[in-house]
């Protein structure tokens, strides 16, 4: 693999003009081949490609990391600009999904209908339930194991409106970029667990990972899992972090004490070359 080069274009946090949203996208330019990894909400995306050049109509490959709306949002606008890309998704992220709220109504957090449906209407979809080649050095995981008894999904997440069937987030995926120098990981929501995430890239490819990127919902982690975290992390991840999104602040004050210098803030906007 060749240069990388990894931009965020939706994320929580963004300095003006950049629009910001609860949500994650990152483009990624890997020898040659330009990679969509999720969508946000969809108010951000389009206008935020613009504002930092980025052709959303030159996509190639769009993988989507979960059906989750807040990475799912942008997806007809982006099919729209590019319609013959290839879309990589696990099977499970067009199931119907909720969050049980402190009083009803139960908030639907799924992909939209109608971006579901325009899912279900199209060729050239590749359902990434396992490991998928997405180019020369690019994979996306497909499901990951869960291993580590301290990892959970992160929240109280179900298939069903009543909320009583919890729903196992078993299409969470990530991206695994291929470089000299170790795996670059591009995580959306890493709700199998940031540990169980580096260890099967480790299982994979027999290489470490040099960089993680992304959300890792850490947000409601309890002193077990993030301590559990941060050892494991020093282990996995010898090389630079730079989590945003779903980590939350806690999480994140945490990991940039532990990394010093290997840690990037990262945001709306935020450019590395790999």
């Amino acid at each position: 693999m060749q240069s990388v080069r990894i931009t965020v274009l939706v994320d929580n946090h963004a300095d003006p003009p950049l629009l910001a949203e609860h949500g994650f996208a990152a483009w990624i330019e890997a020898g040659g081949t330009r990679i969509l990894l999720d969508t946000g909400q969809g108010e951000a995306l389009l206008p935020n490609a613009r504002a930092l050049g980025i052709d959303l109509g030159s996509v190639q490959h769009i993988v989507l990391s979960h059906g989750h709306y807040d990475h799912t949002g942008g997806l007809a606008a982006v099919l729209d600009l590019a319609p013959h890309a290839n879309l990589y998704l696990h099977p499970d992220a067009l199931r119907p999904k909720y969050s049980r709220q402190a009083v009803p109504p139960h908030r639907t957090i799924g992909m939209s209908r109608a971006v579901a449906s325009l899912v279900r209407s199209r060729t050239g979809i590749v359902w990434a339930d396992a490991p998928t080649a997405i180019a020369d050095g690019v994979v996306a995981t497909g499901q990951i194991p869960r291993l580590n008894r301290v990892e959970h999904t992160g929240g109280h997440f179900f298939l069903d409106e009543a909320c009583t069937v919890r729903d196992p987030l078993l299409d969470d995926q990530a991206l695994v970029i291929d470089t000299p120098r170790g795996e670059v990981l591009l995580l959306g929501c890493a709700h199998s667990g940031v540990i169980n995430t580096c260890e099967y890239v480790r299982a994979l490819s027999g290489r470490k990972v040099r960089a993680a990127l992304g959300g890792m919902h850490l947000l409601h982690a309890q002193d077990e899992q993030l301590d559990a975290t941060l050892r494991a992390l020093q282990q996995l991840l010898p090389g630079t972090i730079a989590p945003c999104h779903c980590t939350g602040a806690r999480a994140i004050s945490a990991l940039r004490a532990q990394f010093g210098d290997r840690y990037l803030e990262c945001a709306a906007g935020f450019r590395v070359e790999l």
